[in-house]
């Protein structure tokens, strides 16, 4: 097993395009580390790198305590499962899983053992007679799994492995990713654009955005304190919500104005007291973006202190909760609401138009700088 280290590496194409930019990252040895981002961000482009698949512009590369920058892809003893699945389609099940061990020479009863007990961590060992085209998506990759499995890397990369799949096979394979990571119990990276991928398989999550490492930090850390407005906006779902907002001192507290729009509706948040030590040295007027998870957004009967008033636009039922868009100071608010915490009135299904009131817990929101758009509260 191995850590992996990458210290200041840019990749920079011809023409002065800078698509990975002073990344630097520590992975230690079998941790699980999930760079996600949005298309083109240049998380795939950071694992090929790694890979050896893509040449480093500047910056050092290490596995282990070795240099690789200048050492061949077969000789870095890593495994690479590609979105594509890359199978042979005229080898079978096992053909295919024993491939790359013939090559190197592996003895035969050797091969044999590996593809027998990778097959049997993968659950695919009555396929092994069978040829790609007589498998299902899943199953073919899973396939793609035991193939760099068998060869016992010191590093697994995996560049968006499930995108092909459908949603309810993507939920099976995040699952069985989970259970073979606890028994090979070896250095993973992952790239994903898919955050709920990221928050379920990362031990450690490294957000991207340009080519710029924007976080990294554990699924709750990235979730609970983000860095900045594309974290808070990116991990989440549905997005956070926000606002524009003035910070103002009165009576001894803190509150945060969201202005009135055209529709007349605004609000006075009574920030707590961490929040407001941690905003000491802003004075009255001070812009800033207040931010809100539709999760932690409660709906309440009347107004009162942290509330605000709104109109429906569109009622979502999701099964278990609603999510609810409505018109308010100025906005499309979305909140996630639990069938159960909405009046008996609404839970079979809120009109078109119907006024409705909701409370912005104060130790739950966000604040960021207008400018930087870092977090201030962090």
């Amino acid at each position: 097993m191995a850590t992996v280290r990458l210290e200041h590496i840019y990749k920079i194409y011809d023409g002065g395009v800078t698509a990975v930019n002073d990344f630097n990252l520590e992975i230690e040895d079998k941790e699980f580390i999930v760079l996600v981002g949005p298309s083109g961000c240049g998380k795939s482009t950071t694992l090929r790198m790694v890979a050896g698949l893509e040449n480093i512009s500047k910056g050092e590369l290490y596995i282990g305590d070795t240099l690789v920058n200048n050492i061949e892809p077969k000789n870095r003893d890593i495994a690479m499962v590609f979105q594509s699945y890359a199978l042979y389609p005229h080898m079978t099940v096992y053909e295919n899983m024993a491939f790359a061990l013939k090559m190197h020479k592996i003895p035969k009863d050797e091969i044999d053992k590996r593809v027998r007990e990778a097959a049997d961590i993968l659950d695919i060992t009555e396929y092994l007679n069978r040829k790609p085209k007589a498998l299902s998506g899943g199953q073919r990759q899973r396939v793609a799994i035991g193939r760099a499995i068998v060869r016992e890397p010191k590093v697994f990369l995996m560049d968006e492995p499930l995108s092909n799949l459908d949603a309810k096979l993507r939920n099976q394979m995040r699952a069985e990713i989970i259970k073979l990571r606890k028994r090979i119990d070896t250095t993973f990276i992952y790239v994903t654009h898919d955050q709920t991928e990221a928050m379920t398989l990362g031990d450690r999550i490294v957000i991207m955005k340009d080519g710029l490492i924007q976080q990294i930090g554990t699924p709750q850390e990235v979730f609970n304190e983000p860095a900045n407005i594309f974290v808070a906006g990116f991990i989440g779902s549905p997005q956070m919500n926000f606002f524009n907002g003035v910070l103002k001192n009165e009576g001894g507290s803190v509150y945060a104005l969201i202005p009135a729009a055209n529709d007349g509706k605004g609000a006075k948040i009574k920030l707590t007291e961490e929040a407001a030590g941690k905003l000491e040295g802003f004075g009255d007027g001070k812009e800033v973006v207040i931010g809100i998870r539709p999760e932690h957004i409660r709906v309440v009967r009347e107004m009162g202190e942290n509330t605000i008033k709104g109109t429906i636009d569109v009622s979502e039922m999701m099964g278990s909760e609603y999510y609810l868009h409505i018109s308010a100071a100025g906005k499309d608010v979305v909140l996630r609401v639990p069938m159960t915490d909405l009046p008996a009135e609404f839970r079979s299904g809120i009109p078109y138009g119907t006024e409705i009131c909701f409370e912005f817990p104060a130790e739950l929101i966000h604040m960021f700088d207008v400018e930087s758009e870092t977090n201030l509260l962090k």
